[in-house]
């Protein structure tokens, strides 16, 4: 992923929580709280949950 695009996310980090719970609903608040401003520690979280590759979690915020 672009570092523009993460750094976009990383300000925007209300926005994507939400688009988060959206797309991927198996993730419990609490995953992504403890994710909370970490935009790795998010993609790893996901990644955990759904088996989804980092690339795929990625062009799917680059959707958004």
């Amino acid at each position: 992923m672009q570092e523009s695009t993460k750094l976009k996310w990383e300000g925007r980090w209300d926005q994507l929580k939400g688009k988060v719970q959206q797309t991927w609903g198996d993730l419990t608040d609490d995953d992504i709280d403890v994710a909370e401003g970490n935009y790795e520690e998010l993609i790893g979280r996901i990644k955990e949950r759904t088996g989804e590759s980092a690339e795929e979690i990625e062009a799917r915020f680059d959707e958004y």
